[in-house]
């Protein structure tokens, strides 16, 4: 049974070299903006707390608000950590196109408030396995960042663990923020089988910054 939180993303070997080199540089405004989206999120998981806890919903607007907190991060993680050189949008909506994406669900018709309550003790394996995964993206992605910097592509191998890494981070941010009661598989790969994937993003022209 698929994980109710979908994860998918679209291999391209071929990226640009320089906007590789700089990405840490270029990123910076979309990291800005994730500062909005954070705290958007934040709101919005607090609100659903006290919701859930005391009526076993989640609200929509809250709810809306996480969810686009999840897909704007999931794209961000995933262009900077080298997954994509394709610029993520700064929006929270869907976008099939992208090639990095995570398929939020509707919120479920009720929620279990004891689960709720003890999130904050439930969430500690997940928070753990977040951290290693996190140490584990970071190591790749050095190695992502100097062979295509080198190569001007991403090797498969690299790029799979990158996508089992950020897999798992953005699916265990949806349990902490409330989305869903189900811990996180270790594979990225159930959100690839339970939902043909998007169109990959056709080929870009030629960057701006060259490479």
């Amino acid at each position: 049974m698929a994980y109710p939180v979908l994860f998918q993303a679209d291999y391209r070997e071929q990226q640009s070299r320089l906007t590789t080199f700089f990405r840490i540089i270029v990123a910076i405004p979309w990291f800005l903006m994730s500062i909005v989206w954070g705290l958007a999120a934040f709101i919005g998981v607090i609100v659903g707390w006290f919701s859930i806890v005391f009526t076993g919903r989640y609200p929509e607007f809250a709810y809306d608000l996480v969810a686009k907190y999840l897909r704007f991060s999931t794209r961000l993680n995933g262009w900077f950590w080298l997954m994509t050189d394709v610029f993520p949008p700064f929006d929270g909506d869907d976008h099939p196109d992208y090639p990095i994406r995570l398929i939020v669900p509707e919120a479920q018709a009720e929620y279990s408030r004891v689960k709720t309550l003890f999130r904050i003790i439930l969430v500690i394996p997940v928070l753990i396995m977040i951290y290693l995964f996190n140490i584990l993206v970071e190591i790749v992605g050095i190695l992502l960042w100097v062979v295509v910097v080198i190569t001007g592509k991403a090797p498969k191998g690299l790029w799979d663990v990158q996508k089992m890494g950020v897999a798992y981070i953005q699916r265990g941010n949806a349990y902490h923020l409330l989305v869903t009661e189900t811990y996180p598989p270790l594979s990225a790969d159930d959100g690839d089988a339970a939902t043909p994937p998007a169109p990959a993003a056709p080929a870009p022209g030629p960057s701006p910054f060259g490479g």
